[in-house]
């Protein structure tokens, strides 16, 4: 087996800064930081500009304010924090089904199972690392033979990684008995005796190191070698995708928030690839500032949008959310955003390229652009109904991949609907009959096909007795003609409709 540890040492921060650019983490960029919270809050965290104006973890917020009084401070969302980590870990469904949460900053997976699919150990760290950039985390990635070993290294931060069981031992022995997740009181017991390292600690004698710490203690020991099992409780995603980011700053222009949908986005991505599902119904919430007074704030601005059929790339998936937001006008600055996955179908693998860089060609189709652009209601499609009449045979509906077939006016529910014919139909149809009058008496036309009867509406005293043909104009035309028969031989002429 092999395990890879995905550790998020700045996860406190990063749920609020990865909802902008870069800019907001570089020198340039304002000072933030993250404090604690309580009656004497102290810095958790803090962004690179905060730190070039000299405050670090663990210093009071007193202190920092007189280094930086325009420090930018958020109190720590432990809740958040945690949200956050799952989200990591539904992204990273896609690359193996066992992946484990170590709170509070760290991700277990096993890859083993996933190397050969994804062409070896390099080009699936590289796709993971990537991918999880491209969320918004910086991260320190580690793996070994067991989920404790990967867990030990990624937290110390140093020594190689390692692929092979023989060679846990020494990759180990060097590390700091306080990256082992122990209680601190058998550490600093440990530390009185003079024992620090992973290695140390070994070599005691099992019995009298088990009596003065706990089996728990040398249990750790032994699974971080190998020499005990290491089970991992699974991590199991949920049925329905809801990703929330929290915003350093508020955020007035729409045109802004798109870097932050991005980082959703990605993670949906993720979320419907582990799954094998491509997404058809989207929303997103975005909360607004709160004031301070009598308002204590507005209703959150939800849109709710469909696209025209299944889909999961994060190309295509941010060109729809860009365009809906365009149209969206802010009444209050915006705090954070949630991006939720409404409706989803069945989306099997698309075939790759046979040319290098074909796996980049992703198209937004234009119905998705339209729709977003000009609305939902913009755009419609011709849906067929049961029903003989052909002006009566059809009707707009709005576009939506999610939506029943409709149903004609008179088929009841229980009631089997009846076939529509077989015969010709152009693709044009006339919304009303276009009688022909003397053109059709003095000019040659051709009848190619028919005639057919079409007998129907007696019910709703809208009944019609037609024969239909398919003739040719004298221009050469295709059309779609009919004798109304109510009278006998003697009756109108009138144009239905064209083929193409």
């Amino acid at each position: 087996m092999l395990w890879i540890c995905l550790l998020l040492p700045d996860l406190p921060l990063e749920i609020f800064t990865r909802g902008q650019s870069s800019v907001i983490s570089g020198t340039g960029a304002p000072r933030f930081a993250i404090a604690s919270g309580g009656h004497y809050p102290l810095i958790v965290a803090a962004n690179q500009a905060a730190r070039a104006a000299g405050i670090v973890p663990g210093q009071s917020v007193s202190a920092a304010l007189v280094l930086a009084p325009d420090l930018v401070l958020r109190d720590r969302l432990l809740d958040a924090e945690t949200s956050a980590l799952a989200g990591v870990a539904m992204w990273l469904t896609q690359f193996t089904p066992m992946v484990s949460l170590s709170p509070p900053q760290a991700l277990l997976a096993e890859i083993d199972g996933s190397l050969r699919l994804f062409g070896g150990l390099r080009v699936l760290l590289q796709r993971i690392v990537s991918g999880i950039r491209a969320l918004g985390y910086s991260l320190h990635c580690k793996w070994a033979p067991t989920p404790t070993a990967a867990l030990l290294l990624a937290r110390a931060g140093q020594g190689p990684s390692v692929t092979r069981s023989e060679d846990l031992a020494d990759a180990l022995a060097p590390l700091s008995l306080a990256h082992l997740g122990a209680s601190a009181d058998v550490v600093a017991l440990l530390r009185a005796a003079g024992v620090t390292t992973f290695g140390a600690a070994c070599a005691l004698p099992r019995d009298g190191l088990a009596r003065r710490t706990s089996g728990e203690f040398v249990a750790a020991l032994d699974r971080a070698r190998g020499l005990a099992p290491d089970p991992q409780l699974p991590f199991i995603p949920p049925a329905r995708y809801e990703g929330k980011l929290e915003l350093p700053v508020p955020i007035s222009e729409v045109a802004a928030l798109g870097f932050a949908v991005n980082r959703l986005v990605h993670e949906l991505s993720g979320w419907l690839l582990g799954r094998g599902r491509g997404v058809i119904e989207l929303s997103i919430a975005m909360a607004h500032e709160r004031y301070i007074g009598v308002r204590t704030g507005v209703p959150a601005t939800t849109l709710r949008f469909a696209l025209a059929s299944p889909a999961r790339e994060p190309a295509h998936l941010t060109a729809v959310l860009r365009e809906r937001l365009a149209r969206v006008a802010l009444p209050a600055p915006v705090e954070s955003i949630v991006l939720a996955s409404e409706v989803t179908a069945p989306l099997t693998g698309r075939n790759l390229g046979l040319l290098p860089g074909d796996e980049a060609l992703i198209t937004v189709p234009l119905l998705d652009r339209l729709r977003a652009r000009l609305g939902e209601d913009a755009v419609l499609r011709v849906a067929p109904l049961s029903e003989h009449r052909p002006e009566r045979a059809w009707q707009a509906q709005s576009w939506n991949a999610s939506a029943s077939p409709p149903r004609s006016s008179t088929t009841h529910p229980g009631v089997k609907a009846t076939p529509l014919p077989s015969g010709p139909r152009p693709l044009w149809l006339l919304s009303e009959p276009a009688p022909l009058g003397a053109t059709f008496e003095t000019t040659p036309w051709v009848l190619r096909d028919g005639p057919e009867r079409i007998e129907s509406g007696w019910w709703d005293g809208a009944d019609i007795r037609r024969d239909y043909f398919t003739a040719e104009s004298p221009r050469g035309e295709m059309l779609w003609i009919y004798r109304d028969s109510r009278y006998g031989d003697d009756g109108e002429w009138f144009l239905q409709g064209m083929f193409a």
